[in-house]
């Protein structure tokens, strides 16, 4: 992603307008040709200055106007058209000084406030088109008009910038068509109200977010060290400690409490960039808000929030270890007690430099992922909560992580957190999963107590879920197993099945494993179980576990042609894995994690029935004798009547 600068526009388009005789033509000539024009036409053509030679490094279009040879309608065309329009006079007629207010100001106010056209770049135009008031003839007077042009500028807070020049004598012409490319790439009004002398709501919000970002100790101040990678992170230079000691000078003549114990306060940093822009060097405070995402409007760039990522078709998305250790770091900054979680107003300080936290704290957090006693998040169910966005919503953990500040630390773009895990056919191709974040589908009908199986993997006692009711729009659990002494990620999606003849959807049925839940105490449960696995996973790659939940009730013969052990057997599954949260046994996570990991070892009741199967099917030597032995040995073990 990298800096963002004011190059990425496109282009900047300059007209110039003003009675006839200021010199409108003979500026522009006088800037190409480096030389007064003994001879003006009426009018210049239009003409293009390449990026290489602009200080901004933007190709730069220069349109002229002239009332002799264009309508009104002309012009207003042309001042819709431009990013910025120089209105020129003569320093030495006051008449057409006057006529800035009195003719120009208000027709540049009224054709952009009527029209409703776009501008070259695509873009809607605003009603206050940035304008520069441009003084020409400065060589025939030796007084100046700048106090009478600065008055102006208070009544009229779109006139960005205000120059005297001379287009005989080449006066301060290169410095005029940089004021008015300034004015395009660095506006201020976005920044700055002229009436209040003070930034504007929008430039003090995006301003406290990038002081919070940069307070990395989280003490409201800006030490040296943060000051200086602040500096290096905008303008990739350090900060001397002369001019640092200089700045701190500054802030605390002007700002009280804008310095406490030698390092700067929010209100010292926000001083800073009111200066900046008040001595014209708006450029500073831009080259600020653009290094921390935000566009002309001061809103998160697009393309920063969500820079462009692919998944192939069969692949997963994963937390990398860098986005793993940035989101332990911003953990640890916020655990300000140091109790190991978050407590709902630690919670709220961390997603401070968001617009909203990614979720809800109360509801969210409690049922989707471990927390400690009171509810809080611990550091393992944060980093459980992350794993969880990052697989069902990457393109939202990439956006906050941008709103986090991830992009300004030391990494070009939230790209590098992001792992894209390889297509799933590979896996089943290579017979290996590289994977580390699995998702478990958990199917049953209404009442066989799917919802507390899910919930039960979150807490060390699942016998506190029994009776409760489950209320709630919360689908997804996650939490860590351990699969052979790798940690892996299981997500249980919960699929809410209102009626049993609803079809499932494509995005309910694709998954790494599926758990088909009936109630083993129910004898009208286990019908709906093996329909769907009849229609949606018999013929699929995808492995299942059937469970027969509330195993502590009495076992009632289901009312079906084939009871579950039969029907798993015809089908080659493992038996039934009776489940009781009375038990407050967790091998039924474990064994769907594995099966998820390994998933070309499928038919697993196959399998145990006759291991030769293992090179019938393609396995290496090496692969049967032991990784597939090891395996289908845990998983058959793992209690599959646990009562």
């Amino acid at each position: 992603m990298g800096q963002y600068t004011a190059s990425q526009r496109k282009n900047v388009r300059i007209l110039l307008i003003g009675d006839a005789g200021v010199g409108k033509t003979s500026l522009i000539l006088s800037l190409v040709s480096e030389e007064y024009p003994e001879e003006v036409p009426p009018r210049a053509e239009e003409i293009t200055i390449p990026a290489n030679v602009t200080p901004e490094q933007v190709p730069t279009n220069i349109v002229d106007f002239s009332s002799v040879e264009q309508s009104d309608e002309a012009l207003a065309a042309e001042i819709n058209k431009a990013h910025v329009v120089c209105i020129v006079y003569a320093v030495d007629d006051d008449d057409s000084l006057d006529r800035i207010t009195s003719h120009w100001l208000p027709l540049v106010r009224s054709t952009c406030s009527s029209s409703s056209s776009t501008n070259t770049d695509g873009e809607p135009d605003v009603a206050r088109k940035p304008i520069v008031l441009v003084g020409n003839k400065i060589d025939l007077i030796e007084y100046s008009t700048i106090d009478s042009v600065l008055a102006i500028m208070e009544d009229y807070p779109e006139i960005e910038s205000c120059v005297e020049c001379s287009a005989k004598t080449l006066h301060n012409i290169s410095e005029m068509f940089y004021y008015a490319q300034k004015a395009v790439l660095h506006p201020t009004s976005p920044l700055y109200i002229m009436e209040e002398q003070n930034l504007t709501p929008a430039c003090k919000k995006s301003l406290v977010r990038i002081f919070k970002i940069c307070d990395i100790d989280s003490d409201n101040l800006l030490n040296d060290y943060e000051l200086n990678l602040f500096q290096r992170r905008c303008f990739n230079t350090p900060l001397q400690p002369q001019i640092l000691d200089e700045v701190k000078s500054v802030i605390q003549k002007n700002v009280p409490d804008g310095i406490y114990n030698d390092a700067v306060t929010l209100q010292g940093f926000l001083f800073l960039h009111c200066l900046f822009i008040q001595r014209g060097r708006n450029e500073t405070t831009w080259a600020v808000l653009r290094r921390f995402g935000y566009n002309d409007q001061l809103e998160m760039c697009k393309e920063y929030l969500r820079p462009a990522l692919k998944i192939p078709p069969g692949s997963s998305t994963e937390l990398s270890h860098r986005g793993q250790q940035f989101l332990i770091a911003l953990f640890e900054r916020y655990d300000r007690d140091g109790d190991g979680a978050l407590s709902p107003e630690e919670h709220k300080m961390l997603f401070s430099t968001c617009p909203s936290p990614p979720w809800s704290y109360s509801t969210d957090i409690r049922k989707s992922c471990p927390t400690n006693s009171c509810g809080w998040v611990t550091l393992h169910g944060w980093l459980c909560r992350w794993t969880l966005m990052t697989l069902i919503d990457v393109v939202k953990t990439m956006e906050y992580l941008a709103y986090l500040g991830f992009n300004v630390h030391e990494n070009d773009s939230q790209l590098v957190a992001i792992h894209v895990t390889r297509e799933r056919r590979i896996d089943l191709a290579k017979r290996q999963s590289s994977r580390s974040v699995y998702k478990c589908h958990v199917i049953g009908p209404k009442g066989s107590g799917k919802t507390g199986l899910c919930r039960g993997f979150l807490i060390d006692d699942m016998s506190k879920l029994l009776g409760k009711e489950f209320k709630t729009n919360v689908v997804h659990c996650i939490n860590s197993v351990q699969v052979y002494g790798q940690e892996k990620h299981l997500i249980l999606r919960d699929i809410d099945v209102r009626h049993a003849l609803d079809p499932l959807q494509p995005q309910e049925v694709n998954c790494d494993v599926a758990c088909l839940v009936y109630d083993s105490s129910n004898p009208r449960s286990f019908e709906y179980v093996a329909r769907i696995y009849i229609k949606y996973f018999a013929e699929s790659k995808i492995p299942v576990m059937i469970v027969g939940t509330k195993c502590d009730l009495e076992e009632r013969r289901q009312d079906y042609l084939m009871q579950p052990a039969e029907f798993c057997e015809k089908y080659k599954l493992l038996p039934p894995h009776l489940f009781s949260l009375k038990t407050n046994k967790k091998e039924l996570y474990t064994k769907l994690a594995t099966m998820a990991a390994f998933p070309y070892l499928r038919q697993f009741g196959l399998m145990t029935e006759d291991p030769k199967v293992w090179l019938k099917a393609g396995l290496g030597v090496a692969a049967a004798t032991v990784l597939g032995f090891i395996v289908l040995k845990a998983i058959s073990a793992t209690g599959t009547h646990s009562r």
